[in-house]
């Protein structure tokens, strides 16, 4: 497995899954398949819902917890100091581990701040190996780090080939934070896995259009965290490093940048308003 060296030396791994909008009657199942495919990496959140059962399949693997690398993330909701200290407690519990991997708070909302510095501390008692943040722009993010002690490791941003993010990428790699892709596959928006453009290369390479926007992604050193339930699918997303893209090729899926998402616009109000009061418990 490829990794990529995060800006505190913590290596990981460049290839992830993803647990997002897996119910959590499927979430073991899918786990343990991942972890059978070889799979290491697991990326969840307090707003997903399926801590505890990422952490029962992590348990039961016989593997030992220090070959995976697991990554949480603290909701909008639990931002002020003492609430993100408690919050982190409790996904602890839930995933049943005595330390994290990584710790991204999951969206650029509410008090951040007092969040980040509760994050600091868990990280400075080395509880979490590494911490991060998720969907931030470019000057939220450079703010954020200008003002605090510790440096964010990672920024986990909608990435895709409609909205490829070039900008934030070229601005996270001056600045030696890793760029990971969440919805690789645009949450299927745009009829993706049907794109011709994208099925040519795929052909080409006798792989799955999947396959060929992971690649795609991993040539541009982002790391991805693709989600399945499908095993099948699964082996496809992890088996991406035998074949290379040409530059032309690379330069074909470069052309169909839309320059925004297709999922959500995060510079729409109600939007920004309803992740931003969502609440996840009492």
């Amino acid at each position: 497995m490829k990794n990529v060296r995060l800006n505190n030396g913590v290596m990981m791994p460049a290839i992830g899954f993803g647990v997002f909008q897996i119910p959590e009657n499927e979430t073991e199942r899918a786990v343990n398949d991942a972890i059978e495919i070889g799979y290491r990496k697991f990326d969840t959140a307090a707003a997903y819902f399926n801590e505890e059962q990422l952490g029962n399949a992590i348990r039961q693997s016989g593997i030992k917890r220090e070959e995976f690398f697991i990554t949480t993330k603290l909701w909008v909701q639990d931002y002020e100091y003492d609430d993100a200290l408690r919050a982190f407690d409790l996904s602890m519990k839930k995933l049943g581990l005595d330390y994290l991997d990584l710790y991204l708070m999951h969206k650029p909302y509410g008090n951040y701040y007092a969040a980040w510095r509760a994050m600091e501390r868990l990280y400075k008692e080395g509880r979490i190996r590494a911490i991060g943040v998720t969907s931030f722009s470019n000057e939220r993010l450079q703010d954020l780090f200008l003002h605090n002690e510790i440096k964010p490791v990672v920024n986990q941003l909608e990435t895709h080939p409609f909205f490829q993010q070039q900008a934030a990428n070229a601005f996270l790699q001056q600045e030696g934070i890793q760029h990971e892709a969440w919805a690789p596959f645009a949450e299927g928006q745009n009829d993706i896995f049907n794109h011709p453009t994208l099925k040519a290369i795929a052909e080409q390479h006798d792989k799955g259009v999947g396959a060929v926007i992971l690649r795609w992604l991993n040539q541009r050193n982002i790391v991805v965290i693709p989600k399945s339930v499908h095993k099948e699918r699964m082996i496809e997303n992890f088996n991406i490093l035998d074949f290379t893209l040409s530059k032309e090729e690379m330069d074909a899926i470069a052309l169909l940048e839309t320059g925004k998402s297709p999922i959500y616009d995060d510079m729409d109000l109600l939007t920004v308003k309803g992740i931003g009061l969502h609440k996840i418990h009492e």
